[in-house]
């Protein structure tokens, strides 16, 4: 029998690596967009930078399709997480909570990203539209992203042992998102090049 908790200290064992791991998780599943496209278009990837303690990037040249490996990291960068949340949910339903909320920080993270590119152009969305990208483009993707992010959180509160209905939070949910966080955060360290 699994063991359960309920205390508040539960909650935030769960959710403080939780959201570290969706934050390397998202910058990996984002980068993976760039790659993919990159190889698909023809293009070839230099340098990819993923480390833990800086802002991922991928280094593409000759890049025949830079607007399409550009919008690889973003759009593949939600479609991936929605995916694994969808396999989950069939597959194994146990921790399909956990796959929910991170679908919905990569959707939030990504549509943020673009969406605020009329007030700070960084990134990704500086140089969609430095390739010709329309900025409402950029605002819709943006838009209907951090919307559906938002949507996947709501009501996911009780998975966390929060709300009016909480749920004792399985020990073994604590210890394996920690756990892949470590390996996520060491793995990083050791294999990234120099930033």
């Amino acid at each position: 029998m699994p063991i359960l908790l309920r205390q508040p200290g539960a909650t935030l064992a769960l959710v403080v690596p939780l959201l570290l791991l969706s934050w390397l998780g998202m910058m990996i599943v984002h980068e993976s967009g760039h790659i993919v496209l990159a190889w698909m278009t023809g293009g070839t990837v230099e340098k990819v930078v993923l480390h833990p303690l800086a802002i991922s990037r991928t280094d593409v040249s000759p890049n025949p399709r830079p607007l399409a490996v550009v919008w690889g990291g973003p759009v593949m960068g939600v479609l991936v997480p929605l995916a694994s949340w969808g396999i989950a949910s069939w597959s194994v339903p146990g921790i399909a909570y956990l796959l929910r909320f991170f679908a919905g920080f990569c959707l939030v993270a990504n549509g943020l990203y673009l969406g605020i590119a009329p007030l700070d152009a960084v990134g990704d969305s500086r140089e969609l539209l430095r390739l010709g990208a329309s900025i409402w483009s950029l605002v819709l993707f943006g838009a209907i992203s951090t919307g559906a992010g938002f949507l996947l959180w709501n009501r996911q509160g009780e998975h966390f042992g929060l709300g009016e209905s909480p749920r004792p939070i399985p020990r073994a949910h604590i210890w394996g998102v920690a756990s892949l966080l470590a390996v996520v955060f060491v793995a990083e360290m050791l294999l990234s090049s120099s930033v």
